[in-house]
């Protein structure tokens, strides 16, 4: 199995220590066809980007792919969870700027209003000391995600069931019906060889990312290979995966 593309690397626009162009050069260094580069989006109150970054890095990203057409370059955004009815944090206007969107669960990150603060963040939090809080926030957790992935059209889910704890059967029911990719992240760990399993039977696609924080890491696909082929994947269940 050859994984030819990383759908998810961050540079210093947000968590990352490399700049575009250095994750850019990496990826041709070990033979990646694609890369691209999704920084964390404008909610998240550590690393997110400013919304003035996301036309600065489209072209910036435009240039670079004149520059090395020997590799395509995808301008792209972990987007945030923001609100049990599935809002993300990249508002309409900056849509235009995307190649690729990926949206996942993250903790430190500005809530869409109060109510979603309280129960997708402060629950869930509190759900890791009251056991008694857990299946609520499953089903909760759960029902954000799907709304979002009605909502938008979301490329890949990140990390599902890293962050907090879900039904993976329900979430991968939804991701087939959009045609949204589950990412098995080879930094996490997520998704895990039994989700991967639970997934599959539902028949969604899947893809393997690095995760890179660093341009080292870029294409460092070795976790996420092994799960796949753990859980029973074949290229043909993976979007970035040749035989």
């Amino acid at each position: 199995m050859k994984i030819f593309a990383d759908y998810h690397t961050h540079t210093v626009y947000s968590h990352g220590k490399g700049t575009i162009e250095d994750n850019v050069k990496r990826a041709i260094e070990i033979g990646l066809d694609e890369i691209a580069i999704t920084d964390h989006g404008p909610a998240h109150v550590f690393y997110g980007l400013r919304k003035g970054d996301f036309k600065k890095m489209r072209e910036e990203i435009d240039k670079i792919n004149e520059k090395y057409p020997q590799i395509k370059v995808l301008m792209g955004v972990e987007a945030n969870l923001i609100s049990l009815e599935g809002d993300i944090d990249v508002p309409d206007e900056l849509m235009k700027y995307l190649d690729i969107l990926l949206m996942g669960y993250h903790e430190g990150v500005m809530p869409r209003n109060f109510r979603s603060a309280l129960q997708l963040f402060g629950k869930n939090m509190a759900s890791k000391y009251f056991i008694s809080l857990r299946e609520e926030m499953r089903e909760k957790n759960t029902d954000a995600m799907i709304n979002a992935i009605k909502k938008y059209k979301i490329d890949i889910i990140t990390h599902p069931g890293a962050k907090v704890d879900i039904d993976t059967q329900k979430i991968a029911k939804a991701a087939k019906e959009r045609g949204t990719s589950l990412e098995i992240n080879s930094s996490h760990g997520y998704m895990t060889v039994e989700y991967v399993k639970i997934a599959k039977k539902e028949g969604c696609k899947f893809v393997i990312n690095s995760d890179a924080h660093t341009p080292f890491r870029v294409g460092n696909f070795e976790r996420g290979i092994e799960i796949a082929k753990k859980a029973g994947l074949t290229e043909e269940d993976i979007i970035n995966a040749k035989g």
